[in-house]
């Protein structure tokens, strides 16, 4: 190789070298810092963009999780309302039966009565109060309540409504129910008997439908986890075997240096000539 003042072609590689080794240094600190190695475009542009829609998805099954969340809670609070109105009916049933005895005397049965009375609007105001959230499922004022499914929300999870109010359909008893006979308290266990089988069946349903929302979340949840586990594998760094590395080019551009400034010692060898 010529020796020249002018073009220290030894110092040129050097530096090349030295560049491409700082380079690669930068990108490992990225990556130990970040944890990525694959944290935007430039590292790997099909994996970023597969990382991303798959970021998109893990997103969408939060508000997902978040709908399934608030349905399961409306259905559980009607679900809980409908089971403390089967057992006020249960004790209706039995202020009939007990009124529907032939020699129970008029005040006796006025009394029973006034109980039912009470039983029966309390009906009224578990019905108008079983809401969640400004829902309630069993009043009557909603067909029913719908869930999202899936991330990108074109399935839905439906729960229809039970009108439990009381002559809604369900509970058969008239909302001014009462008697003043044996006759009328015998038609009236007859009435309660109807509605209780009503109304098991309707909670059946809602039962079911809050199990089935539940179902749902926890495959959304495993799902959302097994995204995340798969944008790990696409993204994260080896960080034992980026350490490693990070070590290596240290070294290397320690040495780098060392080469660069004895590239840019030779040109001072020509002094010797002229000595």
């Amino acid at each position: 190789m010529a020796l020249s003042v002018n073009t220290n072609a030894g110092a040129m590689i050097a530096l090349q070298n030295l560049n491409k080794t700082n380079s690669e240094l930068g990108m490992v600190q990225n990556r130990i810092n970040t944890g990525l190695e694959v944290s935007s475009a430039k590292d790997n542009g099909g994996i970023y963009a597969i990382a991303q829609r798959m970021r998109s998805q893990v997103a969408g099954y939060g508000a997902v999780s978040n709908s399934l969340d608030l349905a399961i809670s409306v259905t559980d609070v009607g679900l809980a309302a409908g089971e403390a109105i089967s057992d006020l009916l249960v004790e209706m049933k039995e202020k009939a039966l007990a009124a529907a005895d032939a020699s129970l005397d008029s005040a006796s049965r006025t009394a029973l009565n006034e109980d039912f009375k009470a039983l029966r609007d309390q009906i009224t105001t578990i019905t108008s109060n079983a809401e969640f959230n400004g829902t309630n499922l069993i009043n009557g004022s909603v067909t029913s309540i719908s869930a999202l499914a899936n991330a990108d929300g074109s399935n839905t999870i439906t729960v229809s409504d039970a009108n439990l109010t009381l002559g809604g359909g369900i509970v058969t008893v008239a909302a001014t129910a009462s008697f003043a006979s044996a006759g009328d308290a015998s038609t009236m266990v007859t009435t309660i008997e109807t509605s209780l089988d009503n109304l098991n069946a309707s909670l059946a349903k809602l039962g079911t439908a809050s199990k089935s929302l539940e179902v749902h979340k926890t495959f959304t949840s495993k799902l959302s986890d097994s995204l995340e586990k798969g944008i790990g594998n696409l993204v994260d760094a080896d960080l034992a075997k980026e350490s490693a590395r990070l070590q290596s080019l240290q070294v290397k551009q320690q040495l780098g240096v060392q080469a660069l400034s004895i590239a840019n010692q030779a040109p001072q060898t020509i002094l010797s000539f002229f000595g």
